[in-house]
């Protein structure tokens, strides 16, 4: 890969720092909808519902965002495939950004009625749109600035924008929980983390408007090299990658989401493990996932990306099968440790994801590819999990059922891994 000028190493440190805070803040705004909807959406909006109906209605609209991912996907990538990557960040987090406060401000169930769910399922698609414009602008952002043999290394920043997202969104509803009566929580407290993104956005506003577009894009440009229709270039040239990049990602969103989403609504409901007990659990499990995010994708610039992700997904057969063994008992070390090892696998699945996915496409529909087959993921391993796992629960299957389906998508995943190339070695 060429070295532009603007690739100096001061405007790779900005690149760096713009692709970590722009993805926390947005992942940020996307999990603090996932822990509302495990503890208290169900009855803000969906009142009149017991309370297992009430939390699937409560998870599908947080599976409705997965849904509009990909649509978000194809917008965002056409249009950065088209014009840059960095005007596309910008519009992205202000999708997100706008939508998120707008839910922190939505009257619920008891002021408006049936408007109240209806208008929630609105923002929530539209954050989805937001989100599925985000990741592969800020992937992109990062590898397209790397030097050679380096590309797993600046990948990893926007890989731990969801740790650092995370923890920020649990770390607010851990305080609430701890210093408000439940009443509180309920009636109001569980808004104030949705109206505090509009100063976040700010920052990552003016974080994303210093960076530069990337020499990849920008040399595309000079050489008139830019697809007057990406997707289509896309789906025409490279659309069995989009489907087995996403069948990759499976994993990654099950294990997520069914440790932060799933089990933190099993874990207060029916183990009876207090609420701010359970919060400050799975932020210890995402310090792993953070862990294990930087160790893989530093890996995947000695072994390959291929080779890490294969390892990964083989453990995340394996653990499927221990996870909720161990969360049965009940003791806050094993449960601690389940979610644990969960979160530990999911980052060493995902850390080489951020330049994998780019690497896997060329420079004409990079965006396109890379988030659509993101998004696709999250589709069937973030949407489904969590109301799978809820629907098997109900049904009186098991927790060992919900351990296989997660060792399931896992096979999956490796599967994919195996029908795809390594791409380390390739030009950008």
């Amino acid at each position: 890969m060429t070295t532009s000028p603007q690739a100096t190493a001061p405007s790779r440190s900005r690149v760096a720092a713009a692709s970590l805070i722009g993805t926390a803040i947005e992942f940020y705004d996307f999990y603090i909808y996932g822990t509302a909807a495990a503890l208290v959406l169900n009855t803000a909006f969906f009142p009149k519902m017991d309370s297992v109906a009430g939390t699937l209605a409560s998870f599908s609209t947080f599976a409705v965002a997965f849904l509009s991912r990909p649509l978000g996907s194809a917008v965002f990538g056409h249009w950065g495939d088209r014009v840059g990557r960095k005007s596309m960040l910008v519009v992205s987090l202000l999708v997100m950004g706008l939508s998120t406060v707008l839910i922190g401000l939505l009257p619920g169930y008891a002021s408006i009625g049936v408007l109240a769910p209806v208008l929630l399922v609105l923002l929530r698609f539209t954050q989805g749109i937001g989100l599925g414009g985000e990741w592969g602008g800020a992937a992109l952002l990062a590898t397209e600035h790397a030097p050679p043999g380096k590309r797993g290394l600046y990948a990893m920043f926007p890989q731990l924008g969801p740790s650092a997202g995370f923890i920020v969104a649990n770390g607010l509803f851990l305080i609430l929980g701890a210093t408000l009566s439940d009443g509180q929580f309920e009636s109001w407290g569980w808004r104030l983390p949705f109206v505090a993104s509009l100063l976040l956005v700010i920052v990552g506003l003016y974080v994303r408007l210093k960076i530069s577009e990337t020499p990849v894009f920008q040399q595309a440009m000079d050489q008139r090299r830019i697809a007057k229709v990406p997707f289509a270039g896309l789906m025409r040239h490279q659309w069995r990658r989009v489907l087995l990049g996403a069948g990759a990602m499976t994993i990654a969103y099950t294990l997520f989401y069914t440790a932060t989403t799933y089990c933190l609504a099993y874990g207060t409901d029916t183990l009876q493990i207090p609420r701010t007990t359970m919060l400050a659990l799975t932020m210890v499990g995402v310090v792993f996932m953070a862990a294990g995010t930087v160790a893989s994708a530093l890996v995947s610039d000695r072994l390959g990306r291929r080779r890490t992700l294969i390892w990964g997904t083989v453990a995340a057969i394996v653990w499927g099968l221990v996870m909720f063994p161990l969360m049965e008992t009940r003791s806050i070390v094993l449960v601690g440790l389940a979610l644990a090892g969960a979160l530990a696998l999911m980052g060493l699945i995902f850390g080489p994801m951020g330049a994998y996915l780019p690497e896997l496409f060329r420079t004409e529909y990079r965006y396109s590819g890379a988030s659509v087959a993101y998004s696709l993921g999250g589709v069937l391993g973030g949407a489904v999990p969590p109301l799978v796992a809820t629907g098997m629960q109900a049904g009186g299957l098991g927790v060992m059922a919900i351990g296989g389906y997660v060792s399931a998508m896992a096979v999956l995943s490796l599967l994919c891994v195996l029908a795809l190339p390594e791409t380390g070695d390739r030009e950008l």
